[in-house]
């Protein structure tokens, strides 16, 4: 990932804020100055604040969860869309769904009902209905999928939120709050940043400014899932290869020296070995031998 830099946040025009009279004054830790009536914004917290986002996200996508990107203001809902689409992200930015976080199970019940219509819609299960429910089918598919598409992958609850401007998105912030999810926003001056976990001083109006931001957390995002990808693969490797170890046949006991040796002579060398032993004549009982050899007459 490329250096976040001041200059890089300075010509992205991160570092103007609202109007003096329309500051939040929890918002003072970050303000640099006021020039012209306008705050500015102190850019050396908005990097640290930045890097900070970049790094936990990184990781939690690395460990294999997953971040919700939430930009439905008109400034933020094409830059969140085009980033996300680019690295494979979540994300909502035509509205926020009312109980997505709180009353996730219902969420998830409607997911699963767009994704059965597509599918049965893609293989034909539509042509029972008349040609006036098909249209109806499709009208009403095409209006939640415009809610819905960003987040039609999803089977749990994101384990993060990524979210434009505080102040638009308070919905989002308060039912992350709730659910004890953490929260990574843009800040400015005009916003409360108590309830933000990782907070990101900038203008959320700029889209120059929402651009820049969008994109450092996306490539974070990618980062996180090309490394998650690669621990699995290794995984997978590993595995094989213990596998493909405990297949191969256990080898042979090794004979001892002595038995080897007696093994590697010819065979013909045994047996004269134990064919060259002398017979061993016996003598039947009563009898015994002369001089040359014969039997006595027993005489008496």
């Amino acid at each position: 990932m490329e250096e976040i830099t001041l200059q890089a946040l300075l010509e992205a025009g991160c570092h103007f804020g609202h109007k003096s009279e329309r500051w939040n004054p929890k918002a003072a830790s970050f303000i640099y100055t006021e020039k012209d009536g306008v705050h500015i914004i102190d850019l050396a917290q908005t990097k640290i604040g930045l890097e900070k986002a970049v790094v936990f996200i990184r990781n939690l996508v690395a460990s294999g969860s997953e971040v919700l990107f939430v930009g439905t203001k008109r400034q933020a809902a094409g830059a969140v869309k085009e980033e996300s689409d680019r690295v494979g992200s979540p994300y909502l930015v035509e509205r926020w769904i009312g109980g997505f976080l709180t009353n996730w199970d219902s969420v998830k019940k409607n997911i699963d009902k767009i994704n059965r219509l597509a599918e049965e819609q893609q293989n034909g299960g539509w042509k029972k209905f008349p040609k006036h429910e098909q249209s109806k089918l499709t009208r009403y598919l095409a209006r939640l999928r415009v809610f819905y598409g960003g987040v039609l992958t999803f089977k749990e609850l994101p384990a993060a939120l990524f979210v434009v401007d505080v102040k638009k998105e308070q919905a989002a912030v308060r039912e992350g709050i709730r659910r004890g999810i953490p929260v990574i926003a843009i800040v400015d001056t005009n916003s409360d940043p108590n309830g933000v976990d990782y907070v990101i001083p900038a203008n959320d109006d700029a889209v120059g400014s929402i651009k820049y931001i969008v994109h450092c957390i996306a490539q974070a995002y990618k980062e996180g899932k090309e490394k998650r990808e690669k621990d699995i693969e290794t995984s997978r490797e590993k595995e094989s290869k213990k596998t493909e170890e405990n297949k191969k046949p256990e080898p042979a006991l090794e004979q001892p020296k002595e038995l080897k040796a007696e093994a590697s002579k010819p065979v013909n060398e045994t047996i004269k070995k134990t064919t060259s032993l002398k017979p061993v004549s016996v003598q039947p009982s009563g009898t015994s031998t002369g001089k040359r050899g014969r039997p006595k007459k027993n005489t008496g």
